[in-house]
């Protein structure tokens, strides 16, 4: 039985967590595992003061995160989900990962105007859904902020753009690569990728 690594990379506020909602109403049965969760989650559990204690913490969310990736690849799960804004810094461990477990990775890369990404950006950053460790230079566990405007680490338009591009977001590719503009949402159909993912996972759990 084949088994499927599948990327949605690309800059953030690409709609990314969209595309891996469509994905999972037609192929349920995969695991999703985000860079992101584990941030959110070593947040509430541990949280901390400044920026320094904020990037150790980081640090420690990608040994958690390869970990637990190692582990669902070494059970043999057919189909892992991860989305992220994928750079060159993670690439070569999730090569490496993929080629031990014998994994096919497939990557799917948003792209979009920058223009259209910050604007996309800021308002996400202010609602209130959005986890409040993302924004701040301190937190734990029950910390509440009404007012996300107030947050005290809030990206520029000018560090959001040096990012994009110092990072590459929109370079990377990790075996078979599907692009998508997602600059207008009304514009994007994904129906054709999710129908060749489907049958393409359908077809190796076959043979």
């Amino acid at each position: 039985m084949k088994k499927f690594l599948i990327l949605l990379a690309g800059s953030p506020a690409t709609g990314k967590t969209y595309l891996i909602q469509r994905i999972s109403e037609q192929i349920p049965d995969i695991l999703l595992i985000t860079p992101d969760e584990g941030k959110e989650l070593l947040a509430d559990s541990v949280g901390f003061d400044t920026l320094a204690e904020k990037a150790l913490l980081e640090k420690k969310v990608w040994h958690f995160y390869y970990g637990v990736l190692a582990l669902y690849m070494d059970v043999g799960k057919q189909v892992i989900v991860s989305e992220y804004p994928f750079s060159d810094k993670q690439k070569e461990k999730l090569a490496r990962l993929a080629e031990i477990y014998e994994y096919e990775v497939i990557t799917v890369r948003l792209v979009a105007d920058f223009e259209v990404l910050w604007e996309r950006r800021h308002k996400r950053d202010l609602e209130p859904d959005r986890h409040l460790s993302h924004l701040m230079t301190h937190y734990h566990f029950g910390d509440n902020l009404e007012n996300r405007v107030m947050a005290d680490n809030h990206i520029t338009k000018e560090k959001f753009k040096q990012i994009i591009e110092a990072r590459e977001y929109n370079q990377f590719q990790l075996g078979e690569l599907h692009e998508f503009d997602v600059t207008d949402y009304q514009k994007v159909d994904y129906s054709a990728l999710i129908e060749y993912l489907k049958n393409k996972i359908e077809n190796a759990t076959e043979k």
